[in-house]
């Protein structure tokens, strides 16, 4: 069969960790599989590359740039030393090449005292840069021929926006002549998180968007299944953090895993299963450091079983935002000026309510958009189409998640009824198209309180029974 894995910061943090990488990649092509490679960068670089970027553009004093290109150095090359001792001169050369590389960077960009959306994502990737080497490396090491490949290299092609771009159509023919050709006798290293547009510009796909990269590189090769190896055993009926008794969902649908990935599950990115959703590939969420666990597989179907609930999750750092005035009712385009106001200022609404008086719309946005939301809303209270704009910081989103709520009675009366025998109060109350999720917003203190109770009222850390 013919994998494409990909291994996440924590699974990629030290010496001992791409050891075991180096196990689980070599065991699976001992038995004759064909596997490529998409890697992180490091637990932690990402944030401190994105840090010092900033501090850099924003320091008129000598930044610690030095010091912070030295720490990366002992580092990597740490690692680079334990796990492919044969080629320290050759990669570590190299690495000395990308940290020259990054170091010049941030000093033009200290000078400059400018920090530009293209700048920054090609600072972000040396995380990626500096530990696909590494890998590799140990992988050499092995014994298993490696080379090392940028997601431009390797052939995904996206949109222009910088920090979220997304991938185009024609990445797939590309990745497929690219990426496919070298499977039979080694094995890709890619770096995630990264691309290219069609003049060459290199983007990133957003914050852990090495799983998109996975997913894209994964449909341009036909992979059999994408394996994203993680520190977890799999997907959650909620997080652990909360609810000491979850459990892993042995089997879960793409669009579930969509619902669940928007709101807060931090196992896949969001945009990783569309790739895979299109053709039809198998998903499998698995652990690094417990690899004989089964894990969670995400197919097209769902496996259904007694409950008609799956999973909770819930997201805070989220603000609500009232709409209201008699002026709204019956009148056309109301809704219309109420998002292309928010669109202007790329305030993404997240969920929405609207009672049916017409009187009365409700959103749900990131905190940190809160500001700019309600300045651009006040535009509409002085033009008259509104007569009041709100809001409130002290609310999140609870999500009930599950493809066995489509049809089935009673599912919104019974969350309803156990929220409110535990005493949590609700907001707002939202529910899409597909009914695979309801959500609803309740205050910030109440949020764990209501995944606990609905856990529990869905017997969640039951085994699946039929």
């Amino acid at each position: 069969m013919r994998f494409l894995m990909k291994f996440g910061g924590t699974s990629v943090a030290d010496a001992a960790t791409v050891r075991k990488v180096v196990d689980i990649v070599w065991g699976y092509r001992k038995e004759g599989h064909e596997i490529a490679v998409v890697v992180s960068a490091q637990r932690g670089v990402t944030d401190q590359l994105i840090a010092i970027a900033n501090e850099v553009a924003g320091n008129r004093n000598t930044p610690a740039i030095d010091p912070f290109i030295s720490s990366l150095r002992v580092r990597h090359k740490s690692v680079l030393s334990e796990v492919g001792a044969d080629f320290t001169a050759e990669i570590g050369g190299q690495i000395e090449e990308r940290l020259c590389e990054l170091g010049n960077m941030l000093h033009a960009v200290h000078n400059l005292r400018e920090l530009t959306p293209r700048s920054l994502d090609y600072l972000i990737t040396y995380g990626e840069r500096l530990n696909s080497l590494v890998v590799s490396a140990a992988l050499r090491q092995q014994g298993i021929p490696s080379v090392v490949m940028d997601g431009c290299e390797a052939g995904i092609l996206t949109t222009t926006q910088h920090g979220e771009a997304m991938a185009l159509p024609e990445s797939e023919g590309r990745i497929r002549s690219r990426v496919q050709p070298l499977l039979t006798g080694m094995v890709p290293v890619i770096m995630g998180f990264m691309g290219c547009t069609e003049k060459g510009i290199l983007t990133t796909l957003g914050r852990s968007g090495s799983d998109y990269s996975a997913a894209i590189i994964g449909a341009g090769i036909d992979a059999g299944e994408i394996w994203i190896w993680t520190d977890v055993d799999g997907i959650m009926t909620s997080d652990p953090r909360l609810i000491p008794d979850a459990r892993v969902i042995s089997s879960i649908s793409y669009l579930e895993v969509m619902e669940l990935s928007f709101f807060g599950a931090k196992v896949m990115h969001p945009r990783s299963i569309e790739p895979a959703m299109k053709k039809n590939i198998i998903v499998r969420v698995k652990n690094t450091f417990n690899p004989s666990h089964p894990g969670t597989t995400i197919v097209r179907g769902e496996k259904r079983d007694s409950r008609v609930v799956k999973a909770l999750t819930y997201i805070d750092k989220v603000a609500l935002i009232n709409i209201c005035g008699a002026q709204m009712i019956g009148r056309p385009g109301v809704a219309r000026a109420i998002f292309s106001a928010l669109a202007e200022k790329e305030v993404n609404v997240m969920m929405i309510s609207q009672g049916s008086s017409e009187a009365n719309i409700s959103l749900i946005i990131e905190e940190s958009q809160l500001t700019i939301a309600t300045q651009a809303l006040q535009v509409l209270v002085k033009g008259g189409l509104v007569r009041e704009v709100t809001s409130n910081r002290d609310v999140c989103a609870v999500a009930v998640i599950g493809s066995g709520m489509a049809g089935a009675k009673g599912t919104g009366g019974r969350i309803f009824t156990a929220l409110g025998n535990g005493g949590v109060n609700v907001m707002m109350i939202s529910q899409g198209s597909s009914e695979v999720n309801i959500s609803f917003v309740v205050k910030q203190a109440d949020g764990p309180k209501a995944v606990r109770i609905l856990h529990d009222e869905f017997r969640l850390s039951e085994e699946d029974h039929a």
